[in-house]
């Protein structure tokens, strides 16, 4: 007998985004979830990026010493990709990712995990119902943790608990965790980004990954983050590790990867041509080669209306009359009801406050980022002399998110904050997640 992995992947771009950022890897051999950042500097671009070199370069044949020495290789390549990106695109300058992988390494009866970690996406093991969290997160709020001047729950509130300290990003070394941990039958491994962790405790976590299949256990996963709103993309891998038999291991090891979220969109392949990308087992539904759509006549079962000629109003029966001005009456009160919202929503939208960019500068900005109608949401209170190049990778990338406050009094203390962390990257040699400095002779 041996071991293997059956696994499922499910990414949904959430309740609150415009794009997903996050990519979704699983293999036979390989589970990776990556959790890109930077808002409009493309963080679905570097999130595809690393999942697709992962791919292409993590090998599980070997023995963990070697497989290990594969992950941190495929990290290193993931942001040298990364790194060319913005090279050919200086406009994406602030985009990074999160990468969290495991690789299996099947030693006949008995199997090992290999994990590279970078980051705030995680790693769970659930076994015999005990579910234990084998990454840790590189985020301003960990280390707090670490410290001991916050709890767990305090983190989950804490206005910084999205700074990450860590990520591959093509213009620092990433510094990966690596690890290997024992494989037994009856394993389950998760993956996910913070899109689920954000939204659902270990305790649920520990419920749900108990109950299904890995298929299932995917869509129950994403459907709670769902349920509770889910503000960022959120995805998932799961994997059992299974006891087979010679045919039942020869099957499995020929599974096709599975590709979710950004590294599987079209629109995203095609902006990264230097992207060598993994053969997919799902199809995409935009994909190019979609069989087209027959049209036909409609398939709902509402009763067709009729056109008839019009009558005057003489000729209406006072039946038609009352019908008539219980409609009026109906749409009356659908106007009034939608003026009631709409002027509900602008008070709420005026009472918004964030802290995002305008032309490479940090700006402070009053209601929330986006359009309607083509109709801007926001209006601009105040362009700083900051620019967004002098700050540190991540808080750059923050800013492009769009860093939310909570008056316009907020809004300048995180400006100042930002000073600062900027005046800190101003020295030789650049610190780590600084932009580079270079001195002109």
């Amino acid at each position: 007998m041996a071991l293997a992995l059956r696994y499922a992947a499910r990414s949904d771009v959430g309740m609150v985004r415009r794009e997903n950022e996050d990519s979704g890897y699983a293999s036979p051999r390989l589970l990776v979830v990556a959790d890109g950042m930077g808002g409009h500097a493309a963080g679905e671009l570097a999130s595809a990026t690393a999942v697709a070199t992962l791919a292409d370069v993590v090998d599980g044949d070997g023995d963990p010493g070697e497989t290990l020495a594969s992950l941190a290789a495929g990290v290193h390549a993931a942001g040298v990709s990364i790194g060319q990106v913005v090279i050919d695109n200086p406009d994406l300058v602030g985009m990074g990712t999160t990468a969290t992988a495991m690789s299996f390494i099947d030693e006949g009866s008995t199997a090992r995990v290999a994990v590279v970690h970078v980051g705030d996406s995680r790693g769970y093991l659930l076994r015999a119902g005990d579910l234990t969290r084998i990454t840790h997160d590189h985020t301003y709020v960990q280390t707090l943790i670490d410290a001991g001047r916050i709890s767990e729950d305090e983190a989950a509130v804490h206005p910084r608990r999205s700074l990450i300290m860590r990520a591959i990003d093509g213009l620092q070394p990433a510094d990966p965790d690596l690890s290997v941990i024992e494989a037994r039958s009856g394993d389950r491994f998760l993956l996910c980004s913070d899109g689920l962790t954000g939204v659902v405790g270990d305790d649920e976590l520990r419920t749900i990954l108990g109950t299904s299949e890995p298929t299932a256990t995917v869509i129950a996963l994403v459907d709670l983050a769902l349920a509770r709103g889910a503000p960022d993309n959120v995805t998932v891998v799961v994997a059992d590790v299974l006891e087979v038999d010679g045919q039942q291991l020869a099957d499995l090891s020929a599974g096709e990867p599975v590709v979710v979220g950004a590294a599987g969109e079209p629109r995203v392949r095609a902006r990264l041509p230097r992207v060598h990308f993994p053969k997919d087992a799902q199809v995409d539904p935009d994909a190019p080669d979609r069989p087209a759509r027959v049209d036909g006549p409609p398939t709902s079962e509402m009763p067709r209306i009729n056109a008839a000629a019009p009558r005057g109003r003489g000729d209406a029966s006072p039946g038609r009359r009352r019908i008539w001005k219980i409609v009026a009456i109906v749409v009356a009160a659908v106007l009034l009801t939608v003026a009631a919202v709409s002027l509900t929503t602008a008070l709420w939208v005026r009472a918004q406050w964030y802290v995002g960019q305008s032309n490479g500068y940090v700006t402070i900005y009053r209601g929330v980022s986006g359009t309607v109608l083509g109709v801007p949401m926001q209006t601009t209170v105040q362009v700083s002399d900051l620019t967004v190049g002098v700050l540190p990778v991540f808080d750059a990338g923050l800013v492009a998110d769009g860093i939310v406050a909570d008056n316009e009094a907020d809004a300048q203390r995180i400006v100042n904050d930002l000073r600062l962390r900027a005046a800190a990257c101003a020295v030789i040699p650049t610190p780590a997640g600084c932009p580079v400095v270079t001195v002109t002779p």
